[in-house]
């Protein structure tokens, strides 16, 4: 069930961002980085569902770890958004929130599966 739930949320969260994108004002900077946040955002739950495909523990943690810096990658774009649209706030800071979530979650699956990976090995 963890899967389907994490699947869910990581696609939301691309059709919120490219929402977002929608909404706010045309101009240079925004232009610039909505698109590479709606590049990285969907790559996000792409990703994950080609973890979710992995062949080896090893290619899963491979895997998670594009998830990982995606996912980065879309909070940090957030957070520029954010700055030059504060008329915006409200709906930025809450995608924030859930990237930051995503983003904690992936990397306790990346822990968690390396620490089984680790006793395996014992």
């Amino acid at each position: 069930m963890p899967d389907i739930n994490l699947k869910k949320r990581t696609f939301e969260f691309a059709v919120a961002i490219a929402k977002l994108a929608v909404d706010l004002p045309y101009n240079l900077i925004n232009r610039a980085y909505l698109n590479q946040i709606i590049r990285s955002s969907s790559s996000v739950g792409a990703n994950y569902r080609a973890a979710q495909q992995a062949k080896s523990s090893n290619d899963f943690i491979n895997k998670l770890k594009i998830v990982e810096e995606e996912n980065d990658e879309t909070v940090y774009f957030l957070e520029l958004l954010l700055v030059f649209n504060p008329d915006h706030s409200n709906n930025i800071i809450s995608l924030i929130n859930e990237g930051t979530e995503l983003l904690k979650i992936i990397v306790a699956s990346i822990n968690t599966t390396k620490e089984r990976l680790n006793n395996q090995k014992k």
